[in-house]
Order: C-alpha cells, then structure tokens, then sequence
C-alpha cells in the first residue's frame, strides 16, 4: 500500500496526463458511450472514465500493483443558456493549477479575464469532498460535486 504522499506525487502527474492535459489522442471511447483517460506511472496505474459532455459525470480509480486504491466520483454542468465553449477552458486551466497539498481538482481560487474558479473543500486525498464553480461577475456558470478517498485498504 502506498503512502497518502505517494499518492498524491501520482495524482499530480496524471492530472497532467489527462484531461487537464487535454489530449484528446490519448482517450478511448468506450462501447457503452462514455470516454475513459488512462494514465500508468510506476505501480501507479489510473482509469478516469466519463459521461457527457453537458452535463457530466465520472470516476477516477487509482491502482496500485493492479489493486484499487482510491477513488473519486465527480458529476458538473454549465448553467442554463451559458455557452459550454467558454467555460470548459477556463475549468482546464484551473486543473493544471492542481495544489500539491490537495491534489483533488483545482486551486481555492483561480482568476482568468471576467471568470473566477472557486474550489472549496474539506478532508484529505485520504477521504474528501468538495465543489468548484466558475463565476462570472458573480453568477455561477459552471458548477461541479466531487467526493472520494482511499478504497479497499482493509482487507
């Protein structure tokens, strides 16, 4: 098993590799409609398959030596009549600003032109949940629940 630092060096790594990361190339689209990420770094083996477009949903799955570790489940959209174009690079752009400390999404806070990333959260990598939203002069367009930790560590 490995440590929660362990853990969180490979989350930092894969959020890179994928869909902060952006390419596309590297994605595989599944027979049952959703589109599945996968990233391998050492032992370190990650799967983020997703539903949508708008909205979404999802699960990252972190292996370790072949065996579930640790999870997320996430699920988001963009706000009714907000245009999805403009919204999606900004959440990108704040997920490469992953925090070390709390690799779960993006940073507390993340500013770009007229939009505003907030992300709040409370627990570790170990057991977590959260929320983002993109903001624009105030009005929420985009908004996302996450929740998740470490998985299957008792046997």
């Amino acid at each position: 098993m490995p440590s929660l630092t362990e853990l969180k060096k490979f989350l930092l790594s894969a959020n890179k590799a994928g869909y902060a990361g952006g390419e596309s190339k590297k994605w595989i689209k599944e027979a049952d409609g959703s589109t599945t990420i996968p990233y391998q770094e050492g032992d370190f083996r990650m799967q983020d398959n997703y539903f949508g477009g708008e909205p979404y949903g999802g699960r990252i799955i972190v292996f370790y030596k072949d065996e579930p570790i640790w999870i997320m489940v996430y699920y988001g959209y963009v706000a009714e009549g907000i245009d999805n174009k403009n919204i999606y690079p900004i959440l990108r752009n704040a997920l490469k600003l992953m925090p070390e400390d709390s690799p779960l999404r993006g940073p507390q806070k993340y500013n770009e032109g007229e939009y505003t990333y907030i992300n709040t959260w409370t627990g570790n990598a170990d057991r977590y949940s959260g929320e983002e939203q993109i903001l624009k002069t105030g009005e929420i367009q985009y908004k996302a629940n996450y929740f998740g930790g470490w998985v299957d560590i008792k046997k």
